[in-house]
């Protein structure tokens, strides 16, 4: 399945803000087949592992507080090239410099409150979509067949 699922994790602000219809809209309409989806809130111990790569980072902590901060939609994504087809779909980290018409462009505040996660790699993907869903909490349409 590598290469044909991705990670997308609608954040705090933007699930605060109500924008979790809409954006799950825009993934549908970018032909994308939700394949497993549940809202959770994470703990700082879970956002530390989930974020390990960033620990040397700046701006690790206040990524930890934000992530924190309230309810998140996480959801695993599929389609053909499916990281690269989600990272256009939602536009630059920086929402002043995403395109017009991408996830980012429209709901996000800042570039720390940029409202969606997108993994960065199929072996990401993989990695990330294993720390949220077990594999009994993944479908497709052809399972409903």
């Amino acid at each position: 399945m590598a290469g044909n699922i991705t990670l997308t994790m609608i954040k705090p602000m933007a699930v605060h803000k109500g924008f979790i219809v809409p954006i799950l809209d825009k993934i549908n309409k970018g032909g994308f087949q939700i394949i497993a989806l549940k809202m959770v809130w994470m703990n700082k111990p879970e956002a530390r592992v989930f974020y390990k790569n960033l620990k040397d980072k700046p701006f690790f902590n206040s990524l930890i507080r934000f992530m924190t901060s309230g309810p998140i939609v996480v959801a695993i994504l599929r389609k053909e090239n499916a990281v690269e087809e989600y990272r256009k779909l939602i536009g630059s980290t920086d929402p002043k410099k995403a395109e017009v018409g991408t996830i980012r462009r429209e709901y996000a505040s800042s570039i720390e409150k940029n409202a969606v996660h997108g993994s960065d790699s199929d072996e990401n993907a993989i990695i990330e979509s294993d720390f949220f869903f077990s594999k009994i909490e993944r479908f497709g349409l052809e399972d409903l067949a």
